[in-house]
């Protein structure tokens, strides 16, 4: 089989150099359209639920709408855990479900089980599925900033004409809005006023809703047009509310702004965000979808934000602060350019060791080769292009020419075989396929070891298997695309550009003999010598293990500035007073508080940031918290045989 592929390959020159051509082609188009992102994408399959209730604390809150959602979940099938954050008025809920599971089916699935539970929530509970995003989501993040912009109009801007821009842009889920004041009309009653008018609180709600709103009236012909009627009654100003009819009494007309202050307030707030610490801000972000293309997320909406600014008051603009493509890009860099040193490197240790300029072309010309042609398998299987896969990539660089190597070596070695006689190209072809079948078997067998040992990667389960599966799929993709290459490519190749003749050993070699052939005669004679040597230094390295440190993941230094937030502690209670509780799911139905134990508070930003209470907003789990002193409660719900979260 390996014979007949390598037979083809000489037998048809042109149509191999045209397939290779082809193929950096392919590999070249494929990393331009490959998914860039600093790291691969580790999150589960999560499904997430934000519930607003507005006015009941976190216990009432856990008690009568987290824990009933929970427990109609429970008998989804593959749901393997589930946990809860709940705050004032806000609860979000996690669902994870097992590995490979379908987003959209998990969706379906906990939507139509929300659904089931809504009618037997207390009244006013809102809320629904977040958006398909992870806890990587972040793209963007920037503040509205403008002369003499006060945060109540900066936060008007962001939410009517920023944030609905923003979503429009492919792969972004939804633009969070923290900080500044959410403008409301309210109407607050005087009731010595209402009392003298005979005017009773269900009386006025019920004449604001009745006149909020527009009415259709049919049409009128007119000839050959028809004209709509309408009735216009929905309050848009402020002197609106004040006209609005109460009671009319024998002629005596109780209007809202006899009984009411009318006038512009806000909603509550949890927080607040300041800007450098000096004064306060309206703060947005930009959150990706699951799978979305980060570099792409990024440059669309930073490609929206002139429109955006034109459609803003003069002087206003978007100052954005953290920018996900620095990531990625200082992150990507780093490997990239260690990849190219490391084939620049190769290529010089191929000329010194080689000693013939042709060969190291040869050898040279199939690294790139095989580089993209990885590139190409990684986008049919849908792999991005972050530190892991292409760190996989620079790790096999050196394993990468050895399939070449060796194959021009062995060729090389037959053309010496003529004893400076030039042969033509019939003989070159022969040769060449002659030498090439004989180490076509080891180089396969050798990249089937060397596969081999990067296949328990796979085999790692959870985060740990979700961020290393990457580096053992890009280092097989690519032996293996170096493999190919090296039985049809780099013998078409060594057939048009080695030459025959005996030439003599590298400079460099002939060195390293001068001195390794005499420490190996000192070797063969004293054996006991070397295996004594070789014991103790494992000996020693296995005392130098135990006394070096081991980490999951190595810290990033990418000259990027991160940060995170705390909460103020609480000096109501013992420790921080918040609590969490954490339990097995239980077949008899054990409500989740029997197992409550009280704990650190969870420093995480689950729910909607500062300033959003009014709004649902679906913020990504793993975030700092920046809300101060709100009590809160999270729950966490190990399903199946699963430890205790």
């Amino acid at each position: 089989m390996l014979g007949k592929i390598i037979d083809l390959s000489l037998r048809q020159r042109l149509l191999a150099i045209i397939i290779a051509l082809g193929v950096a082609f392919w590999g070249y188009q494929s990393y331009r359209a490959l998914p860039i992102d600093a790291f691969p994408d580790v999150s589960p399959t999560q499904v997430l639920v934000s519930m607003r209730a507005p006015g009941l604390t976190p216990e009432e809150l856990e008690r009568r709408v987290t824990a009933p959602i929970e427990l109609s979940m429970r008998g989804i099938p593959k749901l393997v855990f589930m946990r809860s954050t709940t705050r004032f008025s806000v609860t979000l809920m996690t669902f994870e479900f097992s590995e490979g599971t379908d987003i959209f089916w998990a969706r379906a699935q906990v939507n139509e089980r929300l659904q089931q539970i809504m009618p037997d929530l207390p009244g006013g509970v809102t809320g629904g599925l977040a958006p398909i995003i992870t806890p990587l989501a972040e793209m963007l993040m920037f503040t509205l900033e403008g002369p003499d912009l006060s945060p109540a109009d900066a936060r008007t801007l962001l939410d009517w004409v920023v944030r609905p821009q923003l979503r429009a842009v492919p792969g972004v889920a939804d633009v969070n809005v923290l900080g500044g004041f959410v403008r409301t009309y309210e109407v607050v009653p005087d009731p010595r006023a209402m009392a003298a008018r005979g005017i009773t609180p269900a009386m006025l709600e019920d004449a604001l809703e009745r006149n909020n709103s527009n009415d259709g009236a049919g049409r009128i012909r007119d000839g050959e047009e028809a004209l709509l009627v309408r009735a216009e009654g929905r309050i848009r100003t402020l002197e609106d509310v004040r006209a609005i009819v109460l009671a009319n009494r024998a002629g005596n007309v109780v209007r809202v702004a006899d009984v009411a202050d009318v006038r512009f307030g806000a909603l509550p707030r949890n927080g607040a965000v300041t800007r450098d610490g000096e004064g306060e801000a309206v703060w947005g972000l930009v959150l990706g979808l699951r799978g979305a293309n980060a570099r792409a997320v990024v440059e669309g909406a930073r490609a929206r934000v002139p429109a955006i600014e034109r459609a803003l008051p003069e002087g206003v603009r978007l100052v954005f602060f953290y920018d996900r493509a620095d990531l990625i890009g200082k992150a990507v860099w780093t490997v990239q350019k260690v990849l190219l040193e490391a084939i620049a490197l190769v290529v010089v240790l191929l000329i010194l060791f080689l000693g013939n300029l042709r060969a190291a072309l040869v050898v040279s010309l199939s690294l790139p080769l095989a580089v993209l042609a990885t590139f190409g398998v990684m986008s049919l299987w849908g792999l991005s292009a972050n530190i892991m896969s292409l760190g996989g990539l620079a790790i096999a660089i050196g394993l990468l020419v050895d399939c070449a190597v060796v194959v021009v070596e062995n060729v090389a070695h037959r053309f010496h075989e003529m004893h400076g006689k030039k042969p033509g190209i019939a003989q070159k072809i022969r040769l060449t396929a002659e030498a090439t079948r004989e180490v076509a078997v080891p180089l396969v067998a050798g990249v089937i070891i060397i596969t081999a040992v990067f296949v328990p990667l796979l085999s790692l389960q959870g985060l740990e298997g979700r961020l290393f599966a990457p580096v053992a799929l890009t280092i097989a993709f690519a032996l293996i695309a170096a493999l190919l290459i090296s039985l049809t490519i780099v013998p078409v190749m060594c057939a048009f550009l080695l030459k025959g003749g005996a030439t003599k050993e590298p400079w460099l070699v002939r060195q390293l003999h001068r001195v390794y052939d005499p420490f190996l005669e000192w070797g063969l004679r004293n054996p006991w010598k070397i295996v004594s040597g070789a014991g103790v230094g494992l000996v020693l390295a296995g005392l130098a293990f135990t006394q070096i440190g081991s980490i999951f993941i190595p810290a990033m230094d990418e000259g990027h500035a991160g940060g995170h937030g705390a909460q103020a502690p609480d000096h109501r209670g013992g420790g921080s007073g918040g609590h969490r509780s954490a339990h097995r799911a239980r077949g008899d139905g054990a409500h989740p508080r029997d197992h409550r134990h009280h704990g650190a508070r969870r420093r995480r930003r689950t729910g909607p940031g500062p300033g959003r209470p009014e709004r649902e907003r679906h913020v990504p789990p793993d975030r700092a918290q920046r809300t101060l002193a709100a009590r809160s409660t999270t729950r966490r719900h190990a399903l199946g045989d699963g430890a205790i979260a």
